[in-house]
Order: C-alpha cells, then structure tokens, then sequence
C-alpha cells in the first residue's frame, strides 16, 4: 500500500507541477495558529501548502476507498506535526520537503 501511495505521489507532483499556486490551502484570513500565519507570510512556504494540498487532494481520489482512510489519517498526523514547527519557516520547509 505504502509503494502505491508513493508512486501515485510522484504522479500527482509531476502533474502538480504544471498548476499555479497562488494562495494557501487554507482563508488566510482565518489563520489562527503560528504555522499558519508563517505559511501566508512565506511565498515559498504558501507555495509548497499549495502543491501539498493539490498532491493530496488527487492521492486521495486515486486511492481505492479501502486505502483513504490510511491517507487521510496520515495526512491529520502531518498536520499535527507541521504545527509543532509553529513559525520555524526552517520546520515548515522540511515538514513540507
């Protein structure tokens, strides 16, 4: 499951590399927590929410419905683990890398 997931990743940012990214996943205007306000305050950094979100977005419909929940688990970790960067812009980087 874990090798599927990985080559439907690297289809998706393959595919993710041709859309633009122009704003976080997420109303910037309703950031609340550090990681957040650091994201819109970073280009690169709301760039790389961007292509995480779309990856994300299409792993998850590619994935039969057996595996999405393994996925969507995964993906709530993930974003527990970003907020424990809270505005290390350094953290963030490589919570996204």
């Amino acid at each position: 499951m874990r090798r599927l997931i990985q080559v439907l990743a690297l289809t998706a940012v393959c595919a993710a590399g041709a859309m633009p990214a122009a704003a976080a996943s997420f109303d910037c205007r309703k950031a609340r927590t550090s990681d957040e306000k650091a994201i819109c305050a970073n280009r690169d950094l709301n760039d790389q929410d961007v292509r995480m979100d779309q990856l994300y977005g299409i792993t998850r419909h590619l994935v039969p419905m057996g595996g999405r929940g393994a996925i969507m688990d995964d993906q709530r970790a993930w974003l527990q683990a970003r907020k424990q960067c809270g505005a290390n812009q350094a953290c963030l980087k490589r919570s996204y890398d």
